[in-house]
C-alpha cells in the first residue's frame, strides 16, 4: 500500500526545531515534503533550504526580502514577506500540516491563522498557548483540528497517555535539567555572565530558550502550556528535577500507577513524533543505554532561587491576560540579558513587576492579547531602561 506523502510547512526553518524538522524530512522523503518554509532574518540560511527542499513558497523578513528573492528567482519558489503572507501560506490547500516553530509571541498569529483553516499544528511554540490558550484551545476544538505537541515533556506526556484518554489524569510531573545553574544560590547567581547561562548541560537549543531553561522560566511556560493541551488545573501541574533528562515527563493516574516516557535528550524524537502521528517511525537516532546511566536522580525545584516557576504558577492561577503579560515581559528581559543590559537576577524581577504593573483583562479577546503584550513590553522596557524595537 502507498504511503501519501505528508506535506508540511515549516514556520521557523532556520532555527533549532526548523533545522532538526528539515533532517527528519531528508531522512524520509518516500512519507514527508516540505511546502511552505519560513524564517525573519536568516537569509541565506533559508536560501539553502529553499534549494535544498523546493518548497511551494518561503516568507523572509522584509528587510532580507529582495536578497532571496533575487537568490531564488531560477527556481520555482514563490518569496513573501510580512505577517500577513505568514498567515496567508499556512493556509494553502496544499499544506497538510503545520510546525509552529516561531519562538515567542510572534508564533501567534501564524499558528491561529492555520487552525482557522483546519490545518493540524505540530506545536513547538509553546508562547502560543502560554499567551492565549482560551483562545487558541476553543478556535481548535471548533475547527476539529489536533494540537501535537513538539516540546520534549509535553510530548512525553501524549506518549504516556497514548491507549490513556479514557482514563483520569491525577498529576503529571514535568522534569527539568536544572539547568547549567542548578544547585546555585542567589549569590553565584548575581555574577553568572551571558556565556555562562547559556551552557546548557544536556540540550542543544536556540538562546532565547536556553537562557528560559537557566532562569527556569522555560519550566514556567511548560507549566501553563501544559495546562491548556492536557486539561490540567494548576495543582495537577509538579516539576521535578531529573539531572540527566533521560526521563521527560510523568503521568500519575487516579489508581496511582505512574508512566514515564524515556530516551536520550534529542528533539528530533518529540519533532518526528508529532510530525507522523499516530504512527512511529523507524529512525536511526541514537539508542539508550541502560549501563552508562546507573542512576536516574531527582529533587525538588528551589523556587526561592529560581522564582520564575512560582510567577507561572501564579499567572496560571489568575488566568485571562496575565500569562500573555509574563511571556512578553520574559522575552523583552531575556534580550536585555542577551545583549549584556540587565543581570541574570534581573529577569524574573522584570517578569513581576511586570506582572503587577499592567492592566488586568479576565477574558481577553485576541486584540486584547495583542495590547497586553505591547503594554507589558513597553513596562519592561522601561523596567530594563531598553529600546523598544519596531
Amino acid at each position: 500500500m502507498k504511503q501519501e506523502i505528508r506535506r508540511i510547512a515549516i514556520l521557523g526553518s532556520t532555527g533549532s526545531i526548523g533545522t532538526q524538522a528539515l533532517d527528519i524530512v531528508r531522512a524520509n522523503p518516500e512519507r514527508l515534503s516540505v511546502e511552505v518554509l519560513t524564517a525573519q532574518n536568516n537569509a541565506d540560511l533559508l536560501i539553502e533550504q529553499a534549494i535544498a527542499f523546493e518548497p511551494n513558497a518561503v516568507v523572509v523578513g522584509e528587510d532580507k526580502y529582495a536578497h532571496v528573492k533575487e537568490a531564488l528567482q531560477k527556481h520555482d519558489i514563490k518569496v513573501y514577506t510580512g505577517a500577513e503572507a505568514l498567515c496567508q501560506v499556512v493556509q494553502m490547500e496544499t499544506v497538510d500540516m503545520v510546525l509552529a516553530a516561531i519562538v515567542g509571541f510572534a508564533g501567534l498569529r501564524s499558528t491561529i491563522a492555520a487552525i482557522e483553516a483546519g490545518k493540524p499544528i505540530a506545536l513547538a511554540n509553546k508562547e502560543t498557548l502560554v499567551v492565549a490558550g482560551a483562545l487558541v484551545t476553543s478556535l481548535a476544538k471548533e475547527k476539529g483540528v489536533n494540537i501535537y505537541p513538539v516540546d520534549s515533556e509535553h510530548s512525553a506526556i501524549f506518549q504516556c497517555l497514548a491507549g490513556e484518554f479514557h482514563n483520569k489524569i491525577e498529576k503529571i510531573y514535568l522534569t527539568a535539567s536544572g539547568g547549567p545553574f542548578r544547585g546555585k544560590d542567589k549569590k553565584f547567581l548575581s555574577t553568572v555572565t551571558k556565556a555562562d547561562a547559556l551552557k546548557h548541560p544536556n540540550w542543544s537549543m536556540g538562546s532565547k530558550i536556553t537562557i528560559d531553561s537557566a532562569t527556569m522560566m522555560n519550566k514556567g511556560l511548560e507549566i501553563i502550556e501544559a495546562g491548556w493541551l492536557f486539561g490540567l488545573k494548576p495543582e495537577q501541574i509538579d516539576v521535578i528535577i531529573h539531572p540527566q533528562s533521560i526521563i521527560h515527563s510523568l503521568v500519575q493516574f487516579e489508581d496511582g500507577s505512574i508512566k514515564a516516557q524515556m530516551g536520550l535528550p534529542d528533539m528530533k524524537l518529540p519533532i518526528q513524533y508529532a510530525l507522523f502521528y499516530p504512527q512511529r517511525v523507524a529512525s536511526t537516532f541514537k539508542r539508550f543505554d541502560f549501563a552508562a546511566y546507573p542512576s536516574l536522580t531527582f529533587e525538588k525545584p528551589d523556587m526561592n532561587t529560581f522564582p520564575a516557576i512560582q510567577l507561572a504558577y501564579d499567572a496560571m492561577k489568575k488566568g485571562g491576560n496575565l500569562p500573555c503579560v509574563l511571556n512578553a515581559a520574559n522575552e523583552v528581559a531575556v534580550s536585555a540579558f542577551l545583549n549584556d543590559e540587565i543581570s541574570f537576577l534581573d529577569i524574573p524581577a522584570v517578569v513581576e513587576k511586570s506582572m503587577n504593573k499592567v492592566s488586568f483583562i479576565a477574558t481577553p479577546t485576541l486584540q486584547e492579547y495583542i495590547a497586553s503584550d505591547s503594554e507589558a513590553r513597553k513596562e519592561a522596557h522601561s523596567l530594563t531602561k531598553t529600546k523598544i524595537s519596531l
